[in-house]
C-alpha cells in the first residue's frame, strides 16, 4: 500500500513538472530576448519583423555601456544604496518585528497597527513631503537621498514579526533562564532560526532598492550620483533608443539579482509557510 502511495505521489510530481517546465519558459523568455538584443547589431535591432537570433553577435552594446558612459561609477552607486539597504533591513526590521512579536508594553498592537496603514499610503502621496524634508536635511542630489527611504520598510517589520510569532518561546525562556539577556537571545537564538526570513527579505530588498527609478529621478541630478536605473535611462530618449546599449546594460544590472535569488530560493517557501502561521 505504502509503495502505491508514493508511486502516485511521484505521478503527481511529475505531472506538476510537466505543467511549470512551460510556464517556467514563459517567465524566462523576456530574460532570453533581452540577452539576444544586447548581442544584437542595431541594423538587426530594428528590422521589420524582428529576427530572433542574431545573424551576426557583437559586443559593441557592452563595450558602448562600459567605455563610453559612466556605468561602472553607476554600478557602483546601486551596490552602495543596495548594500545599506539590505544591512539596515536586517538589523532594524529583524529587531522592530521581534519587538511587535515579543514585548509587551502599552499601544504595542496599536504601534503595529499603525506601521501597517502605512503600507497603504500610496509612494506618490509621499514624494513631495519627503522631497522638502530631505531638501531641509542636504540630502537632494547626493547618494544619502537613495537610500534613507531603503533603511527600514513596513513590509520588512511585518515580515520578520510573523516569522518570529512562529519560533517556540520556549527556546527564549530557556536561554533567559541560562543568564541571557533580551539582546542576547534575540542575536544568539532568534535570528540564526530566521535564516529563511532574512533571507527573504535581504531578496525583497535587494531587488527593490536595485530597481528603484522614481524617486531618484526626483531627488537626484548630477550623473556621478545616478544610479544604475537612472543611467539606463539615458539610454532611451524622445526620438531615440539605443536598444543595443539598452539591452546590454540592462543585462549587466539584471545578472547579480539572478545569482542573488538563486543562492535565496529555497528559503522561500520556508519564510511564506512559518509567516502565515499566526496573525
Amino acid at each position: 500500500m505504502s509503495g502505491a502511495t508514493a508511486g502516485a505521489g511521484r505521478d503527481r510530481r511529475r505531472l506538476l513538472h510537466l505543467f511549470l517546465l512551460p510556464v517556467a519558459l514563459l517567465f524566462a523568455a523576456p530574460l532570453v530576448w533581452m540577452l539576444l538584443t544586447s548581442l544584437m547589431p542595431d541594423a538587426d535591432i530594428n528590422r521589420l519583423p524582428p529576427r530572433l537570433w542574431p545573424d551576426h553577435a557583437t559586443l559593441g552594446g557592452y563595450r558602448k555601456v562600459l567605455t563610453e558612459n559612466d556605468y561602472p561609477r553607476w554600478f557602483l552607486n546601486t551596490v552602495i544604496v543596495a548594500a545599506v539597504a539590505v544591512a539596515s533591513h536586517v538589523v532594524l526590521c529583524s529587531l522592530a518585528g521581534y519587538g511587535f512579536a515579543r514585548l509587551r508594553f502599552a499601544g504595542s498592537r496599536l504601534g503595529f497597527l499603525a506601521v501597517m496603514v502605512t503600507i497603504m499610503i500610496p509612494v506618490q502621496l509621499l514624494m513631495i513631503p519627503t522631497f522638502l524634508m530631505f531638501r531641509m536635511m542636504g540630502l537632494i542630489d547626493t547618494l544619502g537621498a537613495a537610500f534613507v527611504p531603503w533603511l527600514a520598510s513596513a513590509f520588512g517589520i511585518f515580515l520578520m514579526r510573523q516569522f518570529f510569532l512562529s519560533v517556540p518561546p520556549e527556546l527564549e525562556e530557556a536561554a533567559r533562564i541560562d543568564g541571557c539577556g533580551r539582546l542576547g537571545v534575540f542575536f544568539r537564538i532568534v535570528l540564526p532560526l530566521a535564516r529563511p526570513a532574512v533571507a527573504t527579505l535581504v531578496v525583497f530588498t535587494l531587488l527593490g532598492s536595485w530597481n528603484d527609478l522614481i524617486w531618484p529621478l526626483i531627488a537626484i541630478n548630477s550623473e556621478n550620483q545616478f544610479t544604475l536605473q537612472m543611467g539606463l535611462s539615458t539610454f532611451s530618449g524622445t526620438r531615440h533608443t539605443e536598444w543595443s546599449s539598452l539591452m546590454a546594460g540592462n543585462t549587466l544590472a539584471t545578472a547579480p539579482l539572478l545569482v542573488a535569488f538563486l543562492f535565496a530560493q529555497r528559503h522561500f517557501v520556508a519564510t511564506m509557510s512559518f509567516s502565515g502561521l499566526k496573525g
